[in-house]
């Protein structure tokens, strides 16, 4: 079985350990589980801190250690090669923000026509209240002219 771990010293014992982060379930399929430590048996070069991936028997015997700068690098190297050069991600990319910029477009036109309808409704508004001033001073100038009378 195969294992992402790092190296570190057991604090009671003063030991080298393997504390597990993540173990292989499949080719492309990792679970990230660190509740397992793996003893270093043989004397190590390793130091405390280091990112190795360990190999295991059935037994959990270590076959073999080896450092994960270049695995990590080549994940890295595949994951942004292939985001950056699939014209489909590149497309779906595209299509998401065309979607988006059409959404926000038609989402400002409704803002835009409400704000219209706003402003011609308060013009009315003006212009009815207008219209009642007058009315009312006709009214009262015509309330004067009959208590003259």
């Amino acid at each position: 079985m195969l294992y992402l771990a790092q190296v570190e010293i057991n604090p009671n014992s003063g030991e080298m350990q393997l504390q597990v982060l993540a173990r292989q379930e499949s080719e492309y399929v990792w679970s990230v589980d660190n509740s397992e430590t793996l003893l270093l048996i043989k004397e190590s070069s390793l130091c405390a801190g280091v990112l190795v991936l360990v190999e295991t028997d059935r037994d959990q015997q270590i076959i073999s250690i080896q450092d994960t700068k270049e695995w990590i690098l080549s994940i890295l190297q595949q994951h942004l090669t292939k985001n950056a050069i699939n014209p489909q991600f590149i497309e779906t990319e595209q299509s998401k923000v065309e979607k988006w910029r059409q959404e926000i477009t038609a989402q400002n036109l409704e803002l835009n026509r409400r704000a219209l309808e706003i402003e011609t409704r308060r013009e009315q508004l003006q212009e009815l209240e207008q219209e009642l001033k007058r009315d009312r001073e006709e009214l009262d100038r015509l309330k004067e002219q009959l208590s003259k009378k």
